[in-house]
């Protein structure tokens, strides 16, 4: 399978333990699969930083490491024109900010899956397809 995996749903690989973060099973399957070289993942240029933003503020205890970890995972990244093109296409066609429209175009301009667990943006923009929630991936998987 090749992925690509939105901050809402790395976020959780670093904040197993809190009550109010959903769905942390299915991350933790989704990152061991991953580690397995089961899932191909292709990432936008901003998905470290995007990560490292969240967790400064929800744990600004643990952001370094995190970034650390992060880095080491050395995931491809997809910085071509044409997928910021595609991007800001849909930025403007369903009102969505482009960094999160940016994961979508990375999985649409490169034959893959994103993986999101942002509810929100997944109900507007599961029309353009290649994009499935955390939880609906966890149960096909």
């Amino acid at each position: 399978m090749n992925a690509v995996i939105d901050a809402s749903v790395a976020v959780k690989w670093f904040v197993p333990d809190r009550l109010d973060e959903p769905a942390v099973d299915a991350a933790a399957t989704l990152l061991e699969r991953i580690g397995d070289a089961q899932i191909d993942v292709l990432q936008p240029p901003h998905w470290c930083i995007e990560v490292a933003a969240v967790l400064a503020r929800l744990r600004p205890e643990i952001v370094d490491r995190a970034v650390d970890l992060l880095a080491a995972m050395d995931l491809p990244i997809d910085d071509d024109a044409s997928t910021l093109k595609r991007a800001t296409a849909l930025t403007a066609a369903m009102g969505q900010h482009v960094f999160d429209t940016l994961y979508h175009a990375v999985a649409l301009e490169r034959g893959a899956t994103l993986i999101t667990a942002d509810t929100r943006y997944y109900r507007i923009a599961r029309r353009q397809g290649c994009i499935v929630l955390l939880d609906e991936w966890a149960r096909r998987s």
